[in-house]
């Protein structure tokens, strides 16, 4: 049946309707058993770290260390201690103050010793941030995914303590993602695997979302491993044609796009985007079921604030950058542990 561009807009204005119409017929969530939940967090939490450092020590054996400077004094600690130790203090949600002084309370029982300073600047290691890289690909690759059904979103991490991200985005919802200027959060886009719910990339941008979209793709592209993606799932905010257009070249012709086109969308476009748009209008309940599923991206976001927490107490931007790393690692270890 030929979609026009009526059909869409038409489709559009009705969608209020249709989305309480599907809303209705979902089964109502459960109530959460608290005893049980504590008891499963705990048990993720300590087979998370019992295999830790395992992965670890594969992450940093396959980095070849070349020292072509003779000069200067030698690291006092390994690679694999400095991966443990940013770990350990990201799962903790410790200032680099506090993990120093934990570290000298640590001394009673083991040799490493450092500075707050010395903590920080882990963040900007480029062989630390090789190792948690590739500590990244090991744990996909021991999970075994390989085709994906995937969810893709953005949230906010407040880098100042006078406003918060939540009630900021409350106030102006989505005007608050175009802010221009300095910014006073950090975005954050993960691109998550809807069956075993872990991340397969990241990126994060200073300045806009869309940054950190595009950061989370040349991720992606880097990876060069032999995922193969399903479906994916995103938000209006990238309803654009050029936007499906730059998708099918990343993910192929077969990849499956659920997005919910604006209000002035039009049929015009990429065959991927007029798939999607057929689908939309003659299909509407299934591609919502399919388009709905983004839920679990901001369950995870939840999730990964309550555990981590909403700020990130570093300025230079790879910092920041290594620090999402962090939290994508202990939520995809955690997530193994399940």
């Amino acid at each position: 049946m030929h979609t026009t561009t009526r059909d869409i807009r038409d489709t559009v204005e009705d969608l209020e309707f249709i989305t309480r119409k599907y809303l209705m017929t979902t089964s109502s969530p459960r109530k959460r058993e608290w005893r049980t939940y504590e008891q499963r967090l705990s048990r993720r939490i300590r087979t998370a770290v019992t295999e830790l450092t395992p992965l670890i020590r594969e992450a940093v054996e396959s980095i070849e260390i070349i020292r072509c400077e003779k000069r200067g004094r030698k690291p006092s600690i390994d690679l694999e201690t400095k991966v443990k130790i940013l770990l350990v203090k990201h799962l903790l949600g410790m200032s680099n103050r506090g993990m120093a002084n934990m570290m000298f309370l640590f001394s009673f029982f083991t040799s490493v010793e450092m500075s707050y300073k010395s903590v920080e600047r882990l963040y900007s290691d480029p062989l630390v941030r090789m190792a948690l890289h590739n500590l990244h690909m090991i744990i996909l690759r021991t999970t075994g995914i390989h085709e994906i059904d995937a969810t893709g979103d953005a949230t906010g991490y407040t880098l100042t303590i006078k406003e918060h991200y939540a009630s900021h985005v409350q106030r102006y919802k989505d005007r608050s993602k175009e802010s221009s200027g300095v910014s006073k959060f950090v975005y954050s886009f993960k691109l998550m695997d809807l069956r075993s719910n872990l991340y397969i990339a990241y990126g994060v941008g200073i300045r806009s979302e869309k940054e950190a979209y595009c950061s989370a793709m040349r991720f992606l592209a880097s990876m060069n491993s032999s995922l193969r993606f399903r479906s994916l799932r995103l938000d209006r905010y990238y309803s654009t044609q050029s936007t499906v257009e730059e998708l099918e070249r990343l993910f192929g012709s077969d990849i499956r796009i659920y997005i919910l086109p604006k209000k002035n969308s039009t049929m015009r476009g990429c065959k991927k985007w007029q798939e999607s748009m057929e689908m939309f209008v003659h299909d509407t309940i299934n591609y919502l079921k399919e388009y709905f599923s983004r839920v679990q991206s901001e369950s995870a976001f939840s999730q990964d604030k309550r555990r981590f927490g909403w700020k990130i107490r570093l300025k230079r931007e790879e910092r920041i950058d290594t620090h999402d790393l962090c939290t994508m690692l202990w939520h995809n270890l955690l997530w193994m542990a399940q």
